[in-house]
């Protein structure tokens, strides 16, 4: 009687025999699996153009709304007067501020539209040695349509014109009383040529002032317009052109003592009065009028508007 002869067991083959009965057990069956659908991706935010980026638009920016000027939180910082930018909803605005300057001597000349070819063309702001053409555009607080009334760069230091500038004397001691005569008709118009805008014309000192080396927005200004860009309440579709943060103390921060809002802007429960206070009921703790007591008067920060 023959013995059959047997392949000896191989232990290193056990693996190979298990997968290849797995995939013939499988070559019969496929099963579906439902993978969940991902979520779509969040709107992306609107980034503010660079301040090289040319901005053309066909529609008239809104009036400058009118509105007081904070106090200079800290000695050398320097007014950027609030303006209207556009974005794809619209124009909106973007609050006036104090901000600390690049470098010592140099001044801000502020942004403004100019209407050239049929449409409205954003010319950025810069730093620079001197003040360049900004439309004619009366942004007020010493920016009259033609250069700066509301301070001047003493040494190394910044001198504030208190009669057109909101400075806290026990904060900045560096000041100086000079009258400021405007030449130039004062309006609200926030751009120049076209119909209704100013008829300005840049002067040999401004053309000068175009060939100096310009510094660009600072990074908090930067800050300051995208935080505006970001905030629906700013938008002049929302505001009516009078927008419920004019002027902040300091850039980027919209809220608290330092923000300031537009005359006539509506209240919001985001953007409560910064000096709203308590009133009494009609009738009802109020002191009667004293007969020919005269209301006292506003002080002279409440009247320096920009108009």
């Amino acid at each position: 009687m023959q013995r059959s002869e047997r392949s000896p067991f191989n232990p290193a083959a056990l693996p190979c025999i298990v997968t290849l009965a797995t995939a013939a057990l499988l070559s019969g069956c496929v099963a579906e699996v439902a993978v969940p659908t991902p979520p779509p991706p969040p709107p992306a935010e609107y980034l503010a153009p660079a301040a090289g980026v040319a901005v053309t638009v066909q529609v008239a920016p809104p009036m400058l709304p009118v509105y007081a000027q904070p106090a200079c939180p800290v000695a050398g910082y320097l007014w950027t007067p609030g303006y209207w930018a556009w974005a794809p909803e619209g124009y909106y605005w973007v609050p006036g501020t104090w901000v600390q300057p690049p470098a010592v001597g140099v001044l801000w000349t502020p942004g403004y539209w100019g209407f050239v070819g049929g449409a409205y063309l954003w010319h950025a702001g810069y730093w620079g040695p001197h003040i360049g053409f900004y439309g004619g555009v009366h942004y007020g607080f010493g920016y009259t349509g033609v250069g700066y009334a509301g301070g001047r760069w003493v040494g190394s230091s910044f001198a504030y014109n208190q009669s057109v500038t909101n400075v806290n004397v026990t904060v900045v001691h560096n000041t100086y009383h000079e009258t400021v005569i405007n030449n130039v008709t004062v309006n609200r118009v926030s751009y120049n040529g076209g119909p209704g805008g100013t008829a300005a014309a840049p002067t040999s000192q401004e053309r000068m002032a175009a060939r100096d080396m310009h510094i660009p927005p600072t990074r908090m200004q930067q800050q300051h317009i995208q935080q505006a860009a970001a905030n629906p309440a700013l938008f002049a579709k929302a505001n009516g052109g009078r927008p419920a943060i004019a002027a902040t103390a300091r850039p980027a921060v919209f809220s608290g003592a330092g923000m300031v809002r537009a005359r006539g802007a509506a209240q919001t429960a985001h953007t409560p009065h910064a000096n709203a206070q308590a009133r009494p009921a009609k009738g009802k703790g109020r002191k009667p009028p004293v007969k020919g007591k005269k209301p006292p008067a506003k002080s002279k920060h409440e009247e320096n508007t920009n108009r």
